[in-house]
């Protein structure tokens, strides 16, 4: 049974796609419906799939988890994202040395007025 479910939804996405092929001389919002009706019915078909009441029970288990992380709160971004932004300025600068100084022993050791 559940490979028959599984089957259903590739062909709800495959309907879905080919009414937005086969409805070409229609308005661009029908036809992005068409797409939009054949995912609905596929994951609402999905949901009742083994694997798709896998995915949602991790789903769900994912947004208890992002509850108990501790996001930074506005200072420390702040201050987190300064330090970045120093720390990419002085390695540009660094770079932008090392390759000027590369530049002229290169053109130092071709002969040519650095």
């Amino acid at each position: 049974m559940n490979k028959l479910k599984l089957a259903l939804v590739i062909i709800f996405i495959l309907v879905g796609i080919a009414g937005f092929i086969y409805l070409n001389e229609s308005a661009m919002v029908v036809r992005v419906l068409s797409v939009l009706i054949g995912l609905i019915l596929a994951a609402i078909t999905a949901r009742f799939t083994t694997q798709g009441q896998d995915f949602f029970v991790f789903c769900r288990e994912s947004i208890e988890e992002t509850k108990k992380v501790v996001w930074p709160n506005r200072k420390e971004t702040l201050q987190t994202s300064g330090v970045v932004f120093a720390f990419v300025i002085a390695m540009a600068l660094f770079l932008w040395l090392i390759d000027a100084a590369l530049m002229s022993l290169v053109k130092l050791m071709m002969n040519q007025d650095a």
